[in-house]
């Protein structure tokens, strides 16, 4: 069972992706948080496999919850993947120097969050397609 922990300040959002999660055998969301120090918090308290952060949160943001969970021995099996609705490549960078594992934007669809969750539970890296498109293109203009 991969266990979830889901970090965002609105409700709503929260609520959607619990209702999503939650529909798969494989998947049990554990907590939610509405900021980032309540995420760490919960991360210690909860120990999930998977936190889905939503990047911009009042107070401690979505980023540096990310850098205290990475920089936390006791939390190395937590793994972060950071949720917004901007694809800005300062974010995606700013994500993964952070130490998260993987970038989605809020417009992916259901499966695609799923299989995140996912391939984050075994460890490896992902970035939204589009993102990962224009990630590509930049790479490869730079020649």
């Amino acid at each position: 069972m991969i266990r979830v922990l889901l970090a965002d300040d609105q409700r709503l959002v929260r609520a959607g992706f619990r209702s999503i999660l939650e529909d798969e055998d494989d998947i049990e969301v554990v907590g939610e948080a509405g900021d980032g120090e309540a995420a760490v918090s919960a991360c210690r308290e909860l120990r999930p496999d998977v936190v889905l952060m939503d990047i911009r949160m009042p107070g401690t943001d979505g980023l540096e919850a990310s850098r205290v969970i990475a920089g936390d021995d006791r939390l190395a099996s937590v793994k972060v993947v950071i949720l917004t609705t901007f694809d800005l490549d300062d974010y995606v960078y700013g994500a993964l120097r952070a130490g998260a594992t993987g970038f989605l934007v809020k417009d992916t669809e259901p499966e695609e969050l799923l299989q995140a969750v996912r391939v984050a539970a075994r460890g490896d890296a992902l970035i939204s397609p589009s993102v990962t498109r224009r990630l590509i293109a930049e790479f490869a203009a730079r020649g």
